[in-house]
C-alpha cells in the first residue's frame, strides 16, 4: 500500500513527449446523443422492478449492497455497459469498495471531514462513497449518474435501505439524485458554478460555491468521455479548498483509460495536484488506486 505519493508523470523535462491530448482524441464511434440530464426525485423508486439488498463488508464496516437485472432494467443482457445507452451503473465496482475504504480511513486519521459538507457522486451507481458522506454527517449529498433508470431502480432503493439500516431514514442532509450527461449535468446541478466567470463572480460576492467534496469510483475508463469529465469536476468544485476522491484502475484493458492517462491530462492544464491515498493490487496483472486531487 502506497500513502500520500506526490503525481508526477515524467521523472524530468527531458524525459517528456509532445503531452497534447491527442491520446482523448479517440477512434471510439460516434455515440448517440445523450439522455436529457433531469432531476429523479426521491419518491421516484421503481416499482417494475426488483431490488434485493445484501450486506459488504468493507473492513469491519458493513454497507448494504442492492442487486437488480440489467435484463428487467434496460432489456439488455447482463452486460458491463453499452456506450451511450448503459455505462454500467447497475454493477457494483471494485473501486466503490476501495473508495469507501479509502474515505474511511482518511476520516479516522484525521485528513478529512463530511461533517456540514455539500458532496457529490459522479457517476454513483450503487452510491456507496455518497451514502458513506449521509453517514458521516455531510450536510448536502448529491448523487450523479448517466441513467435514470440506474437511479430509480438501484440508487434510491439503496440509499434508502443503507439510512434506514443505520437509523438514519430523516437524515437531516439534503439528499438528491441527478441524471444526465456530464457534458450538460452541471446546469442541473445546484452548488455547480457553471463557468469560471460565474466562480469569481461568486468568490467577490462572498457566496458559497461548489461542492467540498466530490467522490467518483471507476469513472475514468473511457478516454472520449475524459475530457467532459475533468471538465465537470472543475465547473463543480469548490475553490480554493475543494478535494476530489478518485478510484480507478490504472489501466482499463480494451477500453483504453486509466488513472494514467487522467492524471496526465491534470498535469498539462496545471491547475490540480494529485497524490496517492492507496493502490490495491488483488494479483491480477492490473492495479487499483485512490488519488486526491485538489486545488495547487
Amino acid at each position: 500500500m502506497a500513502t500520500n505519493s506526490s503525481f508526477q508523470l515524467f521523472s524530468s523535462s527531458s524525459d517528456k513527449p509532445n503531452l497534447s491530448l491527442g491520446f482523448l482524441d479517440s477512434s471510439e464511434p460516434p455515440l448517440p446523443p445523450p439522455p436529457p440530464s433531469i432531476e429523479v426525485l426521491s419518491c421516484e423508486v421503481s416499482s417494475n422492478v426488483r431490488c434485493t439488498v445484501e450486506p459488504v463488508n468493507l473492513d469491519g464496516f458493513t454497507l448494504l449492497k442492492g442487486r437488480v437485472s440489467t435484463k428487467e432494467v434496460f432489456g439488455l443482457p447482463n452486460s458491463d455497459l453499452v456506450p451511450g445507452k448503459y455505462e454500467g451503473g447497475l454493477k457494483l465496482w471494485e473501486g466503490s469498495l476501495d473508495l469507501v475504504k479509502a474515505l474511511r480511513s482518511e476520516v479516522r486519521n484525521g485528513h478529512l471531514s463530511f461533517e456540514g459538507k455539500r458532496v457529490l457522486e459522479l457517476g454513483c451507481g450503487h452510491g456507496l462513497p455518497g451514502i458513506f458522506a449521509c453517514l458521516e454527517g455531510a450536510a448536502v449529498v448529491h448523487f450523479q449518474d448517466f441513467n435514470a433508470e440506474v437511479l430509480r431502480c438501484l440508487t434510491i432503493p439503496n440509499v434508502n435501505a443503507n439510512l434506514s439500516e443505520k437509523s438514519q431514514p430523516d437524515s437531516s442532509g439534503e439528499v438528491r439524485f441527478f441524471a444526465g450527461d456530464w457534458g450538460e449535468i452541471h446546469q442541473l446541478l445546484p452548488h455547480a458554478h457553471g463557468s469560471e466567470m460565474n466562480l469569481n463572480s461568486s468568490l467577490e460576492h462572498g457566496q458559497a460555491t461548489g461542492y467540498d467534496v466530490i467522490l467518483m469510483a471507476e469513472t475514468i475508463y473511457s478516454i472520449s468521455a475524459q475530457r467532459n469529465l475533468y471538465r465537470l469536476i472543475k465547473k463543480c468544485m469548490s475553490h480554493p479548498h475543494g478535494v476530489v476522491y478518485m478510484a480507478g484502475k490504472k489501466h482499463y484493458f480494451g477500453v483504453g483509460g486509466g488513472t494514467r492517462q487522467f492524471l496526465s491530462m491534470l498535469e498539462k492544464d496545471g491547475v490540480m495536484a494529485a497524490s496517492l491515498i492507496t493502490e490495491v493490487a488483488d494479483g491480477s496483472s492490473n492495479v487499483r488506486e485512490v488519488w486526491k486531487l485538489s486545488y495547487k
